[in-house]
């Protein structure tokens, strides 16, 4: 048997699905039926319990796999310490993010650690937040970044930046004449949200229950872009991140109002499965993130904005 045999058979166990693990290995799903079977032989036994329709692992199957996750551990952690020792900072990060975050806050991050890393290879896939932590959960990618981050038993959980959310408008709307607007002026205005699934929409609704105000969105989107364009239109008034709206502020599509009274802020982080070997890269990327403020980052940049690869899904 050779690692990489432990590492497709794992993902198949994780993901529960072939042709994920064959996506996550670059091989075909005939080729993860193969290995899969060419273990068996190996080890004389029944892995898959096939005469159940979900994926399940047999008795033997569950030993196997317990064993080929700490081969899988020593072999990267052995892997990680080599590198460290010849001080090597190379190889591949793969982060999913949700897309406000991927646009606005992560790209001079990245500037800045490929300025100093220039070997590391930065990966970047734009994902809704259920499935960035599904991301992180699978193996599927080294680095998650979310917004108000759950607390999960098999995640570890890195403060990373606080948004300060700012009521917007366009600049034809009443609230634009003022320098400041109270919480309680949202019952006065049409107002724009997300999707009742999407956590920053979660904690508006906790924000309006605890100020015990009834707001009914006109209109909800899965994404922050779509928010800002209705907006823009004078469709209604919304809640976001600053930071989310800096380009529109300064073009004149969009007004920014601080919240009069108590400062409300979305809270971001950094998550990665528990017990996974981070990589010099890896340690060195988080390093990156956390302990430069996002105003030195984008001070030391020319430009705020970078190409990051990847395609981007709204978020």
């Amino acid at each position: 048997m050779h690692i990489e045999n432990f590492k497709v058979f794992s993902d198949l166990v994780e993901s529960e699905s072939f042709s994920r693990a064959a996506k996550l290995n670059g091989i075909t799903q005939s080729a993860v039926s193969q290995q899969l079977r060419a273990m068996e032989k190996n080890f004389n036994v029944i892995i898959v319990d096939r005469s159940q329709k979900q994926f399940k692992l047999t008795r033997e199957g569950q030993k196997l796999y317990s064993s080929a996750r700490d081969i899988l551990h020593r072999y990267e952690k052995l892997h990680s310490e080599l590198q460290e020792m010849k001080k090597i900072i190379s190889g591949t990060i793969h982060i999913s993010t949700i897309y406000s975050i991927g646009l606005h806050e992560l790209p001079p991050y990245v500037k800045k650690f490929l300025q100093i890393f220039p070997s590391v290879n930065v990966r970047v896939e734009y994902r809704r937040s259920n499935m960035v932590y599904e991301d992180i959960l699978h193996n599927s990618v080294d680095l998650g970044l979310v917004a108000y981050p759950s607390k999960m038993r098999k995640l570890e959980v890195i403060p990373f930046l606080e948004d300060k959310l700012v009521l917007i408008c366009n600049s034809d709307h009443p609230a634009a004449a003022h320098q400041e607007v109270k919480l309680d002026d949202l019952s006065n205005f049409k107002f724009i949200s997300f999707d009742p699934d999407i956590p920053t929409r979660k904690a508006l609704d906790q924000i309006f229950r605890e100020s015990k105000l009834s707001i009914e969105p006109v209109m909800e989107f899965d994404n922050i872009e779509t928010v800002k364009r209705a907006v823009e239109i004078g469709a209604g008034v919304s809640i976001l991140p600053e930071i989310t709206v800096q380009q529109e502020v300064k073009q004149g599509l969009l007004k920014a109002i601080p919240i009069k009274g108590k400062q409300f802020t979305r809270p971001l982080a950094i998550i990665h499965r528990k017990g996974r070997v981070l990589t010099p890269a890896i340690k060195k990327f988080i390093t990156t993130l956390t302990e430069t403020p996002y105003s030195k980052v984008v001070a030391e940049n020319k430009s705020k904005y970078i190409d990051i690869p990847g395609d981007p899904l709204p978020v």
